[in-house]
């Protein structure tokens, strides 16, 4: 246990929302909050503006005062950050608490799925990764950021829809009725859909995936060649890790579990539940306990 701390808080910052729990010394849970998306690769002061509105939330909840404050140990997984000096930089921003430890949501996600254990993951959600974490080494497959990776997330999901709809639209591209649904939101101005564009975070194109897998299961032929084309991401993230050595491999996100039933046999078969969400894999970050996972209290 941190030194101080008997609390423990977990915060999963992710690209579209955030949740944040607070477990006691034993893992029994006493409050949990939910707030909206804390990216730091988007806007790091924004974020941690709501990673402290919902830190102070649920402190608040539980009843904890701020002159007790020093005695919650917290675990940070953010969407965006990446390196040392980003982890530094939050840490700096929460030094009123009794140990703050920060990393990538992936790392929580992935501590949660296997209970501390060793193992890797898969996460589809607005953004994508895959990532294992083995005999003490840290593997990052994908992911790297909207602008260069986060194939199969619904992220890319949307942005291909987007392109698809102004390629139609230009007679570049095949037409069908996702296109001219996502058309008719631009009053079929491909410039309006352009200026939108040029203002959208992965959160808004992410939030056209429904659309885009819905329309797949209608069997509108535009969208399922998009939907395939994360279906085929997703798969060479799971066969990566696989080869890298992991032998357990959960498949987390929303977009994970709408396209799972697509996967080739060879790789759904391969994938377990997770023992864990990223939240609780945020505690475990900080050092806490999970009711399943903690040995008999002292």
């Amino acid at each position: 246990m941190s030194a101080g701390a008997i609390f423990f808080l977990g915060l999963d910052g992710g690209a579209t929302h955030c949740r944040a729990r607070l477990r006691d010394a034993w893992g029994a849970m006493i409050a949990e909050r939910a707030g909206p998306a804390a990216n730091i690769y988007v806007d790091f002061d924004a974020a941690m503006g709501v990673v402290r509105d919902l830190i102070h939330a649920v402190a608040g909840e539980a009843g904890i005062a701020p002159a007790d404050r020093p005695h919650i140990a917290l675990g940070l997984g953010l969407a965006g950050l990446q390196s040392e000096a980003e982890a530094t930089r939050v840490i700096a921003a929460l030094a009123e608490f009794s140990r703050v430890r920060a990393d990538n949501d992936a790392v929580i996600a992935c501590l949660g799925a296997h209970g501390g254990a060793d193992g890797g993951i898969v996460i589809a959600g607005t953004g994508s990764a895959g990532m294992a974490m083995l005999d003490g080494r840290r593997i990052l497959i994908g992911g790297r950021g909207f602008l260069i990776g986060d194939e199969g997330s619904g992220a890319r999901i949307g942005c291909d829809a987007i392109r698809a709809a102004v390629l139609a639209h230009d007679g570049l591209g095949p037409r069908s009725e996702l296109t001219a649904t996502l058309m008719r939101r631009f009053a079929d101005d491909p410039n309006e859909a352009a200026h939108w564009a040029a203002r959208a975070a992965p959160k808004d194109y992410g939030e056209l995936a429904p659309l885009v897998l819905a329309s797949a299961g209608h069997g509108d032929s535009v969208a399922n060649a998009i939907v395939a084309k994360a279906v085929r991401a997703i798969a060479a993230l799971t066969n990566a890790l696989r080869e890298a050595g992991a032998r357990r491999i959960a498949l987390l996100g929303g977009v994970g579990a709408a396209i799972r039933p697509r996967l080739p046999h060879e790789v759904a078969d391969a994938l377990r539940e997770p023992l864990a969400d990223a939240t609780d894999g945020a505690i475990l970050l900080a050092g806490g306990a999970l009711p399943a996972l903690a040995e008999s209290a002292p």
